[in-house]
Formats: structure tokens, sequence, C-alpha cells
């Protein structure tokens, strides 16, 4: 009887090679870890761009961070944990960006009141002056 499927040295290895891949991808995909932490450091991050006034300096950049921040939490419910980390990772920069923003608006407004009063003490003094 004739074997029309010869197993030769080279097909069981890459038979044996093919099964490590494969065993290899189906065991990180399982074996990623919940971004518990991640997400705790990204609520805190949304927390404090809300404390920064984010809401009213940068709306746009709060509602990512929070919106994204929404998303995780159901990714990790759905144990999508990969991209509820990715999706924690970018609401916390968006965050981040939200009460940044909110700091330079603040410091612009600070600057501008600073050289309204500078302005009313040079008139003072120039109409002393007089």
């Amino acid at each position: 009887m004739k074997n029309y499927y010869p197993l030769t040295a080279t097909s069981v290895t890459q038979l044996m090679g093919f099964g490590l891949i494969a065993t290899v991808l189906a065991a990180g995909c399982a074996s990623v870890p919940p971004p518990t932490e991640q997400l705790a450091v990204s609520q805190a991050a949304v927390a404090t761009a809300g404390s920064a006034d984010a809401n009213e300096y940068a709306p746009i950049a709060l509602k990512s961070a929070m919106d994204k921040l929404d998303a995780a939490q159901r990714a990790m419910a759905r144990e999508e944990n990969l991209l509820a980390r990715r999706l924690a990772e970018e609401a916390q920069v968006d965050a981040q960006l939200a009460s940044a923003t909110a700091g330079a608006a603040k410091a612009q407004l600070a600057a501008r009141q600073l050289q309204e009063g500078n302005r009313v003490l040079r008139q003072e003094i120039d109409r002393i002056a007089q």
C-alpha cells in the first residue's frame, strides 16, 4: 500500500513548530492580567483634571478622558484586558492634557490680571507725578 502523506523529519518539525507557536499565542492572549492598577491611576488623573477646572478650560480633553475611562471599564468587564489597558492609558494621557491645558489657561488669566494691575498702577503714578 502506497503512503500518500509521507511524514518526513522536516514536516514533523514544521508541525511541532506551528503547534508551539499556536500554544504561545493562545497563552499570551489569555495571560494579560486585568489592568486594575492602570484604571486606578487613570481615575485619579481624571479626578485631578476635574479639580483643576478642566471642565471649564479643557472640556473636550476631559470628556475624552472620561469616555475612554468608561470604555476601559467596560472592556475590563468583558475580560478584554489588553484593550482595557490601552484605553485606560489613553484616558490618563487625555486627563493629563486637560489638567495641563487648564493650568496654562489659569496662568494666562493670572498674567493678564497682573498686567492690568501694573497698567492701573502706572496710570496712578503718572497722575500723581503731574
